[in-house]
């Protein structure tokens, strides 16, 4: 009886290890796959925005190519530029929250209702399409791809400023082709998504350092606002997250 109790706790000690083992495996191979798609190539890519993965929620989720991403990254800093008010979308996790939401149940769709039959929406309809919101992103960021060597001969993150704006502006007013659905609606998504980032609890990947409510003096998630409801004065308080709420 001993020496099958013994047994059968080296087994069970040998098998959690083959677990864990994969467990931690899996998160290392995370890491590295985000690491790989984040490292500067200064060869390939010299005016890649400064985007790196000293946060623990800068992890890919949904995109796995390193170009589609800091595609992403130039367009939304575009949208919400960095400036004298404040940083932008890229220092303020914005493309990361953008990952994470196409990799969930808002990029996959999933509460929402995707058969057929198919007819075109008015624009007042908003977003209306066959496909997928992630499908929407992948091919729109292939198509800023191919219209910036059409038009620049460039990448997209290495054109100046104005040619970016110019390129998403040809989206913005429909007037690039796109299969399924057409690229105004693209543009609205991309543009939604990167204000939402700028502003949502920074629990979902953007708003880093809560700097997007600081801008606003949007005081966050507060406990209460008991003290404060009845003065007749605009009130400056320190934001928080709901992170600090669940650690007081």
């Amino acid at each position: 009886m001993a020496d099958e109790e013994t047994y059968s706790r080296r087994e069970f000690l040998r098998k959690s290890g083959y677990a864990a083992g994969g467990l931690v495996g899996g998160g290392l191979i995370a890491s590295l796959i985000t690491k790989q798609v984040m490292e500067e190539d200064p060869k390939t890519n010299p005016s890649d925005p400064n985007l790196s993965n000293d946060h623990f929620n800068d992890a890919f989720m949904f995109f796995t190519n390193r170009d589609d991403f800091r595609v992403l990254a130039s367009s939304c800093e575009r949208i919400f530029p960095d400036d004298e008010n404040g940083p932008g979308a890229i220092r303020l996790g914005v493309p990361f929250y953008i990952d994470h939401q196409l990799a969930g149940p808002w990029g996959n769709n999933t509460k929402e209702y995707m058969l057929g039959p198919f007819y075109k929406g008015k624009r007042t309809q908003g977003y209306q399409s066959r496909l997928n919101r992630g499908e929407i992103f992948r091919q729109g960021i292939q198509k800023i791809k191919v219209m910036s060597q059409m038009e620049f001969q460039k990448s997209f993150q290495e054109l100046e400023a104005d040619q970016q704006d110019n390129i998403l502006s040809a989206f913005a007013q429909n007037k690039v082709n796109m299969s399924g659905t057409s690229s105004a609606e693209f543009f609205e998504l991309m543009r939604a998504a990167t204000i939402e980032g700028v502003y949502a609890d920074p629990m979902y990947g953007g708003n880093r350092n809560m700097e997007g409510w600081k801008m606003k003096d949007f005081p966050g998630a507060q406990m209460a606002y008991i003290r404060q409801i009845q003065s007749d004065q605009f009130i400056e308080m320190k934001p928080q997250s709901l992170h600090n709420m669940l650690n007081k």
